[in-house]
């Protein structure tokens, strides 16, 4: 026990340093405004996003279902798609050639086809652009969707948003820079790894927020009910004496990343309970932007909340969200359907359909009546797409299909009302530009005004980038 009576006695800083606890286990999560990471500081050239909103739907969505519009699969419906039997698909082998399980109609100026299970989106057709020849190196969920997020089918790797922080740092002082918000019903195939910081500096991984949770969106960020010792004071007391400590201890430990990544998040914790409460509350919205997102529906409404959630964060200065539609295909399943529709497709596409149209359609709205959709990129993808062909007992199912899937993007520099790519005429494989992760992920760090190749950081001997050694610019859906 000290005899100084002006040091805190163990008893006494354990108190003080208590209350702040549930703030420090937000270190593992926050990421605080970001220094400018590359070797170049600032942008390559002028951008014309500021910020981005990727919208997640992990699963695998049925481009032939969805976007992609195939009239000669139409024709072919209940003809075998592989009459010689040499075809393995992922889980099964092929069955007859399935049609889509809804109508395709054009719509808009540009005459775009979308499916009538996005009515809503099919009303901003001329503010997106379709990338119909996206394909993948893996039919397995995990390995695709860390593909789609870092450029890499192992896990380990920086997420795009943490590149994308790392190469521009944020324009907030008091939120992160990179926020995901996961999907209510779960977690993605991978988990967490999916938004990861891999090798970069700890700082630049997401933190993560709970868009369906009013009283604590962010975990553990206030101090538990009922300690009534925990004041304002004490608890800055606290934080402060712990930060003295990390402080003296990062002197001979300058290399550690994580270490440096704590003591910000700690520092940003203490900002974000002043912050969040504002900036989460959906309440201030009015009533017609509320309306415009269907927040009471009891099931689109989740999604919608966690879309106009991130509309707030980047008018904010959140420089990346990420939101999840859909979670990994779990027993609960028989409860809320998954976008891995390998045995009722109709119901599961159903389902996921309308949350994704009705929470999609209103952020595209809402930003375009907040004049930022201009200087927000939007991006909406899946790991990989399904198959033309039937699966399943009763053949209303449809098996992965690593070689076709599609991709929008919308605002922030994209040339409204167009497509690019092509799959042959049943929607099996990508043909005509066949377009990976490397090149969404190049366009997407052009719009924000960084030339892919040259946001680099030096690891195990390799100067890593997002875009491993491949990914070109698709100047075709440039405005």
């Amino acid at each position: 026990m000290s005899t100084n009576p002006n040091e805190p006695s163990r008893r006494e800083f354990l108190r003080q340093a208590g209350g702040g606890l549930g703030s420090f286990a937000l270190a593992a999560m926050l990421a605080e405004e970001a220094n400018a990471g590359s070797s170049e500081s600032g942008t390559h050239h002028l951008a014309k996003a500021k910020r981005v909103i990727q919208i997640f739907c992990p699963g695998g969505m049925s481009q032939v279902d969805t976007f992609d519009y195939k009239p000669e699969l139409a024709k072919r419906n209940g003809t075998t798609f592989d009459p010689d039997g040499k075809l393995q698909f992922f889980a099964s082998k092929p069955g007859n050639c399935q049609g889509s399980h809804w109508k395709f109609r054009q719509h808009g100026e540009s005459g775009l086809w979308i499916s009538d299970l996005f009515p809503k989106l099919a009303g901003c057709v001329d503010d997106m652009a379709f990338i119909y020849s996206m394909h993948s190196k893996s039919a397995l969920h995990g390995p695709a969707c860390f593909m789609m997020n870092t450029g890499f089918t192992l896990p380990g790797f920086p997420c795009m948003g943490s590149w994308v922080t790392y190469g521009l740092g944020s324009e907030a002082d008091d939120l992160p820079a990179f926020v995901v918000l996961p999907d209510p019903r779960g977690l993605p195939p991978g988990g967490i790894i999916n938004w990861g910081a891999g090798f970069l500096p700890a700082q630049h991984q997401a933190t993560t927020l709970d868009a369906n949770n009013r009283q604590q969106p962010i975990a553990d960020l206030f101090p538990a009910a009922g300690i009534e010792e925990v004041t304002e004071t004490s608890e800055q007391a606290g934080l402060d004496f712990l930060g003295k400590l990390n402080r003296l201890h990062q002197t001979s430990r300058a290399g550690n990343s994580e270490l440096e990544a704590r003591i910000k998040a700690y520092e940003m914790a203490a900002r974000l309970q002043l912050s969040a409460p504002e900036a989460t509350d959906l309440g201030q919205e009015s009533k017609a932007t509320q309306e415009l997102y269907g927040l009471q529906h009891p099931e689109a409404g989740p999604f919608a909340r966690q879309c106009l959630l991130a509309r707030r964060l980047v008018q904010r200065g959140v420089r990346f969200v990420q939101i999840y539609c859909g979670a990994e295909n779990t027993t609960a399943k028989k409860i809320r359907p998954n976008w891995d529709s390998h045995e009722d497709l109709p119901r599961d596409h159903g389902y996921w359909g309308s949350v994704l149209d009705n929470g999609a359609a209103a952020l595209l709205t809402d930003l375009k009546q907040q004049g930022m959709l201009e200087e927000t990129l939007v991006i909406c993808t899946t790991e990989f797409g399904r198959q033309p062909a039937a699966q399943g007992a009763a053949a209303k199912g449809r098996d992965h299909n690593a070689g076709a899937f599609t991709a929008w993007l919308a605002g922030g520099g994209i040339k409204g009302g167009v497509g690019y790519g092509a799959t042959d005429e049943l929607g099996f494989q990508s043909v005509v530009n066949p377009t990976y992760s490397y090149d969404l992920h190049a366009t997407a760090l052009h719009l924000l005004g960084i030339d892919h190749q040259r946001l680099t950081f030096y690891h195990n001997g390799i100067e890593r980038r997002l875009t491993d050694v491949h990914g070109h610019l698709i100047r075709e859906i440039l405005a």
